[in-house]
């Protein structure tokens, strides 16, 4: 196992800059998942770390040591890409063990370790079949067997789970969730889906425009979002997010005209209210806080999504309910939350604590 550091990285592609001097330490034996938008940099640092793209500037540290002119090969990395990258006329067991043939292994070297990843990744009755003959989550499997066999220091995943269905996902999920437990190997993980990142991670890295936006736990990232991107890109359905203005007093006034106090003073400039779909709840006629008219209703067994066309702004509404309880589409509703669940932010986007009873401190 091996601890991970990166000092204020850059990659540069001809004139276009990625990755925006990038620093951040992974500690031995922590799984690190990178989340952001497509083309935030998450791909390409990862692909820096494992030595296929060259570091523009900064340094690259593997067990403290310095590897920006270190070979993939000498890293003591394996990787897991989106695609599977079988060799068709290859058995399982010839794909898994194929690097360490090519590194001179002996035949029972490479069968001791090859039956040893199987076990752990339940492919023992598949190693003699051809990737033709398996199933998306099997050759995935077998993708991360051969990467196992290699006993790495650090493991790197790119979006493994991507091309694979729903079904396919949720128990691989728990696979990759269950081999971190068991190998105890330094993780770093790429992923889009924020259920991955929530589930897997000890530690999330939230990117964008290849920045580091904010490094935390995952249930941290949830509870206390650092800033409005981080707010709007943490959590499914994303965060409802709403204009406040102020009046004379210094209070926040919500659309359609209740007022919330504030507990501390805040920057000059426009608020913005944070309140996640779950945190909202139907209110009596004329006692709400929000007021809107439901437009669409979505039926997920369990939960229950509204679209809520809020009075007095653009921007759609989601309220989460119990899947039990209906709201009739073009029904007016009314909404409360509590204090304690709201997220406020100033002019610049960043989150600060100025609401009476917040439960969650700064």
């Amino acid at each position: 196992m091996a601890s991970i550091t990166l000092r204020h990285v850059r990659k540069s592609f001809g004139d276009t800059n990625v990755l925006h001097g990038v620093s951040l330490d992974v500690a031995d034996g922590e799984c690190v998942v990178f989340v952001g938008p497509s083309g935030c940099g998450k791909s390409t640092l990862l692909r820096l770390i494992c030595g296929l793209e060259e570091v523009t500037s900064g340094t690259i540290s593997i067990a403290d040591e310095v590897v920006n002119d270190v070979p993939p090969s000498k890293r003591g990395i394996a990787m897991v890409f989106q695609s599977y990258a079988l060799y068709p006329h290859m058995s399982v067991a010839q794909n898994m063990g194929y690097a360490l043939r090519l590194a001179g292994e002996t035949r029972e070297a490479i069968r001791a370790r090859v039956e040893k990843a199987a076990a752990i990744l339940r492919l023992d009755a598949l190693l003699d079949r051809k990737p033709r003959q398996l199933s998306g989550g099997q050759r995935q499997r077998v993708a991360i067997g051969r990467a196992i066999v290699r006993e790495p220091r650090v493991f790197l995943f790119d979006e493994p789970l991507s091309n694979l269905d729903a079904a396919l996902r949720v128990d691989m999920r728990a696979e990759i969730a269950a081999l971190k437990a068991r190998l105890g190997t330094t993780m770093v993980y790429v992923t889009h889906d924020q259920i991955e990142a929530m589930t897997l991670a000890d530690k999330i890295v939230v990117m964008n425009a290849g920045r580091i936006e904010q490094v935390g736990a995952p249930l941290e990232l949830y509870h206390r979002p650092a800033n409005l991107f981080v707010a709007g890109f943490i959590g499914s359905p994303r965060m409802n997010l709403l204009p406040l203005t102020r009046d004379a007093a210094g209070e926040a006034i919500l659309p359609g005209g209740a007022s919330l106090p504030l507990s501390a003073p805040v920057p000059a400039g426009n608020l913005t209210l944070g309140i996640r779909p779950e945190h909202l709840t139907l209110a009596p006629s004329g006692q709400g806080l929000l007021n809107g008219t439901a437009l669409v209703v979505e039926h997920l067994g369990s939960d229950a999504f509204t679209h809520i066309n809020l009075d007095g702004v653009t921007d759609r509404l989601i309220l989460r309910l119990d899947g039990t309880q209906e709201v009739a589409p073009g029904a007016r509703v009314d909404l409360a939350f509590a204090l304690s669940d709201a997220h406020l932010f100033d002019v610049n986007g960043m989150r600060v604590v100025a609401l009476p009873a917040m439960g969650v401190a700064a």
